[in-house]
């Protein structure tokens, strides 16, 4: 029976579907087809511990957030092959590599979601070795190193399914060797590598360009979250609360300026 069991197809709990033999995606309380799995953000990995009530709420978000995808303008874009893209005029940015941005429906979020930012720069030591008189592939004395770079962008965030959106800058790693004209002992200044300065950059600039767009945000929200004050109207002379351009409520004048 148990051997039966092991080979009998499963049921989708999400769409109802049947499930391959090597397509079930397991779930606290039932099963999941991968067709549905694809649905579900890029940055979520909770799968295994998510309830089928847990998934399917985030699937009515991801349709819902189609909406937010369709209505997005892009006004800046920072990065290489997976980009940071920006739409400042509504405040909300998104991070793909997507070419089809319908098709791919990254999440779309506010800059005052943002928590932190930061580059995680990972360095990978390779030991050099040399052949000796007998053919042995020994260490150089001192010891030499070639040394290579990946560049992983992390921006943490505040989102009911993923605290962080973590993304390699560049497609292929960078790097760096001791070379002939470097003593062996020492090791080599990354930063004076084109590239790693490059990669460093971009990093920068994306957490840079992140943590203003969330500080301005957070001011807009918090300006217009406090209250009026009342005023006199210079052109009618009424007492006013000034409206969300600044005008009288009452005649229409520029009251603040």
């Amino acid at each position: 029976m148990g051997l039966f069991d092991a080979f009998k197809k499963k049921e989708c709990s999400i769409c109802g579907g049947e499930i391959g033999l090597l397509g079930n995606r397991k779930l606290e309380d039932g099963n999941m087809c991968k067709e549905c799995a694809k649905k579900l953000s890029p940055w979520f990995e909770d799968r295994r511990s998510s309830t089928v009530a847990e998934i399917e709420q985030q699937l009515a978000y991801r349709e819902k957030n189609r909406e937010a995808v369709a209505a997005f303008n892009i006004t800046r874009s920072l990065g290489d092959d997976t980009k940071v893209l920006l739409d400042e005029d509504a405040c909300k940015f998104m991070v793909t590599d997507a070419r089809k941005l319908e098709e791919a429906n990254p999440d779309v979020l506010d800059f005052t979601q943002v928590t932190g930012c930061e580059l995680d720069i990972e360095e990978d030591a390779d030991e050099e070795m040399r052949e000796d008189n007998e053919g042995n592939s020994v260490s150089y004395n001192p010891p030499r190193y070639n040394y290579s770079y990946d560049f992983n962008m992390v921006i943490r965030v505040n989102h009911p399914y993923f605290d962080e959106m973590r993304f390699r800058l560049n497609s292929s790693s960078v790097e760096t060797t001791n070379g002939t004209a470097v003593p062996a002992i020492r090791k080599p200044n990354p930063r004076l590598n084109h590239e790693y300065r490059e990669y460093e950059d971009m990093g920068k600039e994306i957490k840079e360009v992140l943590t203003q767009e969330r500080q301005r945000a957070r001011d807009e929200a918090k300006a217009a979250a406090a209250p009026k004050a009342a005023v006199t109207c210079p052109y009618c002379g009424a007492t006013t609360t000034p409206d969300v351009s600044g005008c009288c409520e009452y005649c229409g004048g520029a009251v603040n300026g």
